[in-house]
């Protein structure tokens, strides 16, 4: 299947700015754009790209005064399968996980470990082990937590998250991804878009999408505490620690969000 996605993003910054944007596909899903996949700057601006300590591409700018409007469009192809489930995944003990992985199992900005723990061992310690207990774990987020749009609050963490029950994705993939570092299972932040394919039209504007991935029995395997289903048409833009490594942007000055518009649509 193909996938037409993109956004229009408008900041009005009162003075130039420096900018960090991850804005792009993440490069694993890149040979699988059709034709050019390029951010567009109006008025234009330079761009520079890098890849970052975890693997995604960023761009850094100078957003002049004024008011700066960031696009891009493309086409994807997507196999069209849901979220692969595996349920014979088995947990890896931490003496036997790859060195690069051990970093997905500390606490981080937005996922309070040591706030956690002991509600994680209560709650799941006595699950099986491996892709069941993270599906526990996926079962409590998704019933904890009430989703809206009305409820979106930057500042909070898993531990708020869990505390408050509510939130929107962020919230969502914050918990689940803390619950599991909890009990050992290494799990990583991951945002991108999701569209409504294969499932009905969902009556709210649309917006970039948050969901986890924890290592099991080898691989990297995706879950989606929010939806708690699988889910088709997933495109990556970046993965790291929590929210705070993936940014869509990090600004060093003061600005306005003027403008954010999300497109996914499946091509028919």
């Amino acid at each position: 299947m193909q996938i037409n996605a993109g956004f229009d993003i408008s900041y009005q910054c009162p003075q130039p700015t420096p900018m960090l944007l991850v804005l792009s596909v993440h490069p694993s899903r890149m040979t699988d754009v059709t034709g050019p996949h390029l951010l567009r700057f109006d008025p234009p601006i330079g761009a520079s790209d890098y890849r970052d300590g975890f693997g995604n591409m960023c761009h850094r700018i100078v957003a002049p005064t004024g008011l700066l409007r960031i696009s891009t469009r493309f086409t994807i192809s997507d196999p069209g399968t849901p979220d692969a489930v595996v349920p014979d995944a088995r947990q890896h003990p931490v003496q036997d996980l790859p060195d690069d992985v051990l970093v997905f199992l500390l606490g981080s900005r937005y996922c309070e470990t040591d706030r956690l723990t002991q509600l994680a061992w209560s709650l799941f310690g006595t699950t099986p082990e491996g892709w069941p207990r993270v599906q526990a774990i996926c079962d409590y987020v998704h019933h904890r937590i009430e989703f809206g749009y009305h409820h979106a609050d930057p500042a909070r963490g898993a531990f708020g998250g869990h505390t408050e029950q509510r939130g929107v994705c962020r919230d969502f993939a914050h918990l689940a991804v803390t619950l599991c570092r909890c009990m050992n299972i290494p799990a990583r932040y991951c945002t991108g878009y999701l569209g409504d394919i294969g499932i009905p039209p969902v009556d709210a504007p649309m917006d970039f999408s948050a969901w986890f991935e924890v290592y099991l029995g080898g691989h990297w395997h995706t879950f989606d505490a929010r939806h708690n289903t699988p889910r088709i048409g997933r495109i990556l833009m970046a993965r790291g620690r929590d929210a705070t490594d993936v940014a869509l942007s990090t600004i060093f000055g003061p600005s306005t969000l003027v403008g954010f518009n999300i497109v996914t649509d499946e091509v028919s």
